[in-house]
């Protein structure tokens, strides 16, 4: 049983390493991996994994926002969406065919895929227009490089359809018991066209909030096992920390690179699933 949680409390220090350069939350790779390597259930992984969450949104923020990378004024207004989205995924889940709706997001997500291949060389948006929704709201931001070694000034744009796709964002973390996170970063860096640091970072700080909801309903429930929660939760929040600061010397293009068989995988999971029903 030591063994077995060493080798846990090991595995969630990658998760949470992963999950905070790229602003997933981990949960990518430990549901995987505590249901196949370790033979927990599903219920007590996906449990498990929307605590540890928590735990790299907590981790990773506090070194993102005293970097300046956190948009927090980009994550409240897109939180919205999100949980909007969330409520919605939940209420209509037994009405809608799943099949369906994995082919479309998977489609969507091999879009987002391609689009962010063909810049995973650029290490910052081009020229960027805010609009007026942005300019009200005052969603611009700035921040350090360390890689480029100096101070980073960016806009925000299409305010309001990156608000749309957060709320299809939440729907489908609601639906298909998927991460928003995998939606969230490709929204705000190809449709809101903020720098790829930012978006992975107030990415982080986003998915603390969506996954708490989640997390009183799966201890009500008995869900959430100490003996597997809690080796994953502390090695998630470890690598969290580790993660942050890796991040933030790390290029922008290395991160796409990371990033991008990640989108594609998933991509492709959710339109298998789709096609065989």
């Amino acid at each position: 049983m030591l063994t077995t949680t060493i080798e846990i409390f090991v595995m969630a220090i990658g998760a949470g390493i992963v999950g905070s350069v790229l602003g997933l939350g981990g949960g990518i790779i430990i549901v995987p991996a505590l249901t196949i390597l370790f033979g927990v259930s599903m219920r007590t992984a996906v449990a498990a994994s929307t605590v540890s969450i928590i735990a790299t949104s907590t981790g990773a923020a506090v070194a993102f926002l005293r970097d300046r990378l956190t948009n927090t004024r980009v994550a409240m207004w897109l939180e919205m969406g999100t949980s909007a989205g969330a409520l919605s995924g939940a209420l209509i889940a037994g009405y809608l065919h799943q099949r369906f709706l994995y082919i479309m997001f998977g489609l969507l997500l091999a879009y987002s895929g391609y689009n962010m291949f063909r810049t995973r060389k650029a290490e910052l948006p081009g020229e960027v227009v805010p609009d007026r929704l942005s300019r009200k709201l005052n969603l611009a931001g700035s921040y350090y490089d360390r890689m480029l070694g100096r101070r980073v000034e960016y806009q925000v744009t299409r305010t309001l359809p990156g608000l749309v796709l957060m709320y299809f964002s939440g729907a489908a973390a609601g639906l298909l018991g998927i991460g928003a996170g995998i939606f969230k970063v490709p929204a705000m860096d190809q449709v809101m066209r903020m720098p790829f640091k930012a978006s992975t970072a107030t990415s982080n700080f986003m998915i603390g909030v969506t996954a708490a909801s989640g997390a009183v309903v799966y201890f009500a429930r008995g869900d959430v096992k100490p003996l597997v929660a809690g080796p994953v939760v502390l090695g998630v929040l470890l690598g969290a920390v580790v993660g942050a600061r890796l991040m933030v010397r790390l290029k922008t293009s290395t991160i796409r690179k990371l990033f991008i068989p990640l989108i594609v995988y998933t991509a492709i999971e959710m339109i298998y699933r789709g096609v065989k029903g």
